[in-house]
Formats: structure tokens, C-alpha cells, sequence
């Protein structure tokens, strides 16, 4: 009796392992599937809205907006963000619009991603009332938010590089943009630099996904200042002093 009622317990402690094993193994799969399908879907959702350099004049725009990249302490960019102001000067040259929207982090003098953009810009001869400061865009969710409420598009060219440019034209287009991308790539990164943007990105869409439900407010909002204007009225007090 003894012998039995032990085999008994055993094999109920068996069956709950089990049960345990088998869920923890469906919330692995869970884990693992989610995001890969998150990716997916954000991707394959707007590459329809990928197009070339040619093919973006077939969709004049109401701007190109420019994401922002790092700038080195220095104060100079880093190949990534020039790349992308090139490409977006390129798209103002071939008269996809007649509006560049630089948009990126401007916490003070210490750091400052959007004068960086223009004044680069103003060297290659685009005009000053063409460019218009974001100094609030702190992420790709809310340069986008800002570009529909205090900027006030509605047609918008995206200028980042490939692997970003998916998560940027999924988010426009949820905010309620018609958005259209282009690719910025032109400086071969490291095998290294590759992998951690694309790792980092992996995570990004899955978070992006999950703004473009909720739609939070940006940190910041403000009066509006349509992108039909002058972009000189972005320009910032640290702007002037400078000039």
C-alpha cells in the first residue's frame, strides 16, 4: 500500500513538471514569436513606400524630414547624420520639396543635433527659410507626432538609413501621415555597427508597434508653425548668437 501511494505522488509530481516544462516552453515560443512577428509586420506593412531617389519626385511632399543621428562631442556629425543630411539635401535638389524638416535632440549648447544639420545644409547652399528646426524630435515616434501636430504635415519624405527607415515610415503612417522613405545608406559600417543596429532595432519596432496603438503625447508639444511658412521661425536664441 505504502509502495503504491508513493508511485501514486510520484506520478502526479511528474505530470505537474511536466505541466510546468510545457508551459514555460509555450511562454519561450511566446517570447520569441511575438517580436519576431511585430518585426515583421512593420516591415513588410510600408515597403510598398520605399522608393529611390527618382521615384520619390513622383510623390512631391509637404517636407523631407531628416532624422536626426549622433553628433560627436565635438560638435561635429558623425558619418550616419551626414550621410542622412546629404540624402535629404540630395531630395531637396531633385524637387521632392521645397521643405527640409531637421528633426532631432537639442537639449542646450552641451548638445545640439538640429543646428548641427542645418548648418551643414546652409553650407551646401539650401536656404535658410527652407530649413525647419524640431528641437524637441527625441524619438522617431515623436519627430513624427511633431511633424503632424506643431508642423502641421500631411505628405512627408523619410530620410534615414535602411535599417531605420521601416520603423519611420510604420510610424508616420499610423500617426496618420502619408509618408514615403529613403534610403540614406552611403558609408559601409563595421560587421560590428551592423549587428548593434540591427539588434537595437529588432527591440525599437516591437516599442514602436506598441506607441503607435497607445498614442502617447511627445514629451513636448507647443504652437503650431505650418511647414507652409518660413522655417526661420525655428530658429533658436542659441542660433542667432551664433551667426
Amino acid at each position: 500500500m505504502k509502495q503504491r501511494a508513493k508511485e501514486k505522488k510520484e506520478k502526479k509530481k511528474w505530470r505537474l513538471r511536466k505541466k510546468l516544462l510545457m508551459l514555460a516552453l509555450m511562454l519561450v515560443l511566446f517570447s520569441i514569436l511575438v517580436p519576431l512577428s511585430v518585426n515583421f509586420f512593420v516591415v513588410a506593412s510600408v515597403s510598398e513606400y520605399m522608393v529611390s531617389e527618382e521615384n520619390a519626385k513622383e510623390h512631391k511632399t509637404d517636407c523631407i524630414i531628416v532624422l536626426c543621428s549622433l553628433v560627436e562631442p565635438s560638435g561635429s556629425r558623425s558619418p550616419m547624420l551626414k550621410d542622412r543630411v546629404d540624402k535629404g539635401i540630395e531630395l531637396y535638389q531633385l524637387g521632392v520639396s521645397d521643405k527640409i524638416l531637421m528633426s532631432g535632440d537639442h537639449q542646450g549648447k552641451e548638445y545640439d543635433e538640429v543646428n548641427a544639420m542645418r548648418s551643414y545644409a546652409i553650407d551646401k547652399g539650401v536656404p535658410d527659410e527652407a530649413i525647419f528646426m524640431d528641437h524637441a524630435g527625441l524619438s522617431t515616434y515623436e519627430s513624427m507626432y511633431r511633424a503632424r501636430e506643431i508642423f502641421q504635415c500631411k505628405k512627408v519624405t523619410i530620410v534615414t538609413q535602411e535599417y531605420h527607415l521601416s520603423r519611420a515610415v510604420y510610424t508616420a503612417k499610423a500617426l496618420g501621415l502619408e509618408a514615403y522613405g529613403v534610403n540614406s545608406d552611403q558609408t559601409d559600417l563595421s560587421d560590428y555597427r551592423d549587428f548593434v543596429n540591427n539588434r537595437r532595432e529588432f527591440l525599437a519596432r516591437n516599442k514602436a508597434f506598441i506607441e503607435c496603438i497607445t498614442k502617447p503625447k511627445p514629451t513636448y508639444l507647443g504652437e503650431a508653425i505650418p511647414i507652409s511658412g518660413s522655417g526661420v521661425l525655428t530658429h533658436d536664441k542659441y542660433t542667432d548668437e551664433k551667426k
